[in-house]
């Protein structure tokens, strides 16, 4: 038989996708009708944050838990939970995968737009914090455009271990990647909804052991996989990547504000293809202008962490990894450098 006490108990023993106490605790069920004759429920339901993944998720699990229950038709409507409540949680609350890898500092990489070299300083900031003796992982989190396993020379794939996914192994990083899980130049057409359950799945499915940091090289902007990522690592810390074209300057921006309005601290900004160098004369030239890097640092109100000038690693054919920068390149000092930063600044 249904009953409204009843269904308010089902609906109240289901966890807040992102703060992940049960609504109950949160007062997240905020109404609840029954209608008897037409065997009808409707709820409306408040949660820590709307959208995306988790928020679909809960619905689904809401629908579920009434109709297993006797109903036969569920209306369901969201609103965003009151600031106090959210308040009085979030500073305590992690979420699942958080917890899983509670010892772990995640890091995201993000930035406004693409073009601006952020694969690349994702890549090179991993290896550097390896070099320093760090246990670090590595999600190849744009998952229309992932590079990751191109750009650093890796040709096999993940192995397995019972049910668990086992990520490759290289420089010293444990890396996972879209590419690894479909064919050679094939393209994905996923829509948001699947695209942040293969985010999860590359936490919850995969084999990572120990672990110092996992950086996350986040697709460009803030669209469905950025906002997925800042819901499943709710306490994440951000670096953004920008050129010193005041226009990537004014557009990697909107990253930085996204990481700010969910509460992500933003480690600093990378400023990438600052200068050209030239090694016959010395001489810099700026092509493409000076200043955004230290502006949007300014405006984020954080850290310039490094200026990267351009230049090409230096190849080995028989060890080819075309966009890792060896320790002794200029860059390779400008990563390391970049790297003990972010190591003082997460204590670790």
């Amino acid at each position: 038989m249904l009953t409204k006490e009843l269904m308010i108990e089902l609906v109240g023993q289901l966890n807040d996708p992102v703060l992940d106490i049960p609504l109950k605790e949160t007062g997240g069920v905020k109404e609840l009708t029954v209608k008897e004759e037409k065997e009808h429920v409707s709820v409306k339901v408040a949660i820590a944050k709307l959208g995306g993944q988790p928020q679909l998720d809960l619905q689904q699990q809401i629908v579920d838990t009434l109709k297993t229950n006797g109903a036969k038709t569920v209306g369901l409507r969201f609103e965003e939970l009151e600031s106090e409540k959210l308040d009085q949680y979030r500073g305590e609350a992690a979420s699942p995968v958080e917890r899983k890898l509670e010892d772990v500092q995640f890091i995201s990489i993000a930035s406004g737009k693409g073009g601006v070299g952020k694969s690349t300083v994702s890549v090179n900031l991993a290896v550097a914090l390896a070099r320093l003796g760090k246990r670090v992982g590595l999600v190849d989190a744009d998952i229309y455009g992932f590079s990751v396993p191109d750009m650093m020379g890796i040709t096999e794939r993940p192995g397995i271990n019972g049910q668990m996914i086992v990520p490759v192994e290289r420089f010293g990083v444990k890396v996972i990647s879209m590419a690894f899980f479909v064919e050679e130049n094939a393209p994905v057409i996923w829509r948001g909804p699947m695209l942040g359950k293969m985010i999860n799945n590359f936490f919850e499915e995969v084999e990572w052991g120990r672990l110092d940091y996992i950086l996350l090289d986040l697709p460009p902007g803030t669209g469905d996989v950025a906002l997925d990522v800042h819901t499943i690592l709710p306490k994440s810390k951000e670096i953004i990547v920008t050129t010193p074209h005041p226009t990537a300057a004014f557009v990697a921006a909107r990253a930085g504000a996204m990481a700010l309005q969910t509460d992500h601290e933003i480690l600093g900004v990378v400023e990438n293809m600052s200068y050209f160098e030239s090694q016959e004369t010395g001489n810099k030239e700026y092509v493409f202008g000076k200043g955004g890097g230290e502006k949007l640092a300014q405006e984020l109100h954080t850290d310039l962490l490094g200026q990267l000038p351009l230049a090409q690693p230096e190849w080995d054919e028989e060890d080819f990894a075309p966009s890792i920068y060896g320790e002794d390149h200029q860059l390779g000092h400008i990563y390391q450098a970049m790297a003990e930063k972010i190591i003082s600044k997460t204590n670790r």
